[in-house]
């Protein structure tokens, strides 16, 4: 395992623990700022949060720190102009964190076109077929040309299901990707004028005895933080449950960990639960173009008839400043209408459920409440309005 420099202006700190589980709370320092954990990570793709204005980022949702996609910057609109741009803060206008995932995720949603040798991996492009390579030092210096303050290192996601044989040698091929992220990051350096930190991830499919040696060999790395990896597949809930609790108690204490790709808000407290401290996932955005809302009441499908004749504010105990601006049945007739605003509205909404939520069980972890109130606030955010 090569040795790894941690950056020594990035540091996490935990300051606070539940009294009845292993939910945490902490402050992660950056250089665009301090992120308070649990944290949701809105997801912009390729420099932005769909439909979203960056200014409601800012301003309404209040994103601490946003997500990019490895492989889709690379892609479009390339490592080329985000170098000329000065990184993607400056391209899309964000002073606050980002963090870019490595493309693994993505290549593994290209399965039909895509070959992973252990050079690494060979694609076509989603967008007109074109031939790309990518590899663990590819997507190092394609992340310190993106600028995001914290990125990912390479690694295969495996399907679910997945044979044992192939999710043990999928884990053992993403332990020497790693192993060579951790090389190449420590001969490069940032690009731009700010710290990048590295995060390893752990894999293993659904099998204890593979999730108990990877979160091992990724604890042992030294990274400066810790991601886990191949869930929110397709597997059973208790069994994400399951794999994250077992991951959190091997992966160090002093170090934050991130569950990429989750997802629901009721996935969201059962993580926190166990221990996770950073999430991320495109639901928010694309159920809300879709017509589905998130609030703290319940859940709604606004292309229901019975919103048609609903003049009441879209969040009844005023959520956020929506509410004062549009009705359910405004909302419904937008997203019937296919108009662009519809998807705009609904969008900003479940962001700023989503920093709500998180924002109320990092206060409910500092006052060690954690648990009574997750009982509490789970069937009330759930059912279907």
């Amino acid at each position: 395992m090569p040795a790894l420099l941690l950056p020594a202006v990035m540091k996490f700190t935990l300051l606070a623990t539940d009294k009845k589980t292993k939910a945490r709370y902490g402050q992660l320092e950056t250089d665009h700022g301090i992120i308070e954990t649990p944290v949701f990570m809105s997801v912009g793709t390729i420099g932005n949060v769909k439909a979203v204005h960056t200014r409601d980022l800012y301003d309404t949702v209040n994103a601490p720190i946003i997500l990019g996609n490895t492989l889709h910057l690379y892609l479009r609109p390339g490592t080329d102009e985000l170098e000329n741009a000065g990184g993607l803060h400056k391209f899309m206008h964000w002073d606050r964190p980002i963090l870019s995932d490595s493309g693994g995720f993505q290549v593994y949603s290209l399965s039909e076109i895509r070959n992973i040798k252990e050079e690494g991996v060979q694609f076509r492009s989603h967008i007109d077929g074109s031939k790309h390579f990518f590899s663990p030092e590819s997507a190092i210096d394609i992340q310190r040309s993106i600028g995001a303050d914290i990125i990912m290192a390479f690694d295969e996601c495996t399907p679910y299901p997945c044979e044992y044989d192939y999710a043990q040698k999928s884990m053992h091929l993403t332990h020497r990707w790693l192993d060579r992220c951790i090389d190449h990051f420590g001969q490069t350096k940032p690009k731009y004028d700010h710290e990048q930190a590295l995060f390893g991830i752990v894999q293993g499919s659904v099998y204890s005895d593979l999730r108990k040696q990877s979160a091992e060999y990724i604890a042992q790395s030294n990274c400066f933080g810790n991601a886990i990896g191949g869930l929110s597949v397709g597997e059973p809930n208790q069994k994400m449950y399951e794999m994250a609790e077992l991951v959190c108690d091997i992966l160090p204490t002093e170090k934050p960990r991130y569950l990429m790709g989750v997802g629901k808000p009721e996935d969201l407290l059962e993580n926190i639960e166990r221990g996770v401290d950073m999430f991320d996932c495109v639901m928010p955005t694309r159920n809300g173009r879709n017509g589905a809302i998130f609030t703290k009441n319940g859940r709604l499908n606004m292309k229901n008839a019975k919103w048609k004749n609903d003049f009441s504010p879209l969040n009844d105990e005023r959520l956020s400043f929506l509410d004062d601006m549009y009705t359910k049945a405004y909302l419904r007739h937008l997203i019937t209408s296919g108009e662009i605003l519809g998807g705009m509205i609904a969008s900003l909404q479940n962001l700023v459920f989503y920093q709500w939520l998180t924002k109320q069980a990092r206060e409910h972890i500092k006052d060690g409440t954690y648990f009574d109130w997750k009982a509490e606030i789970l069937p009330q955010i759930t059912r279907k309005l």
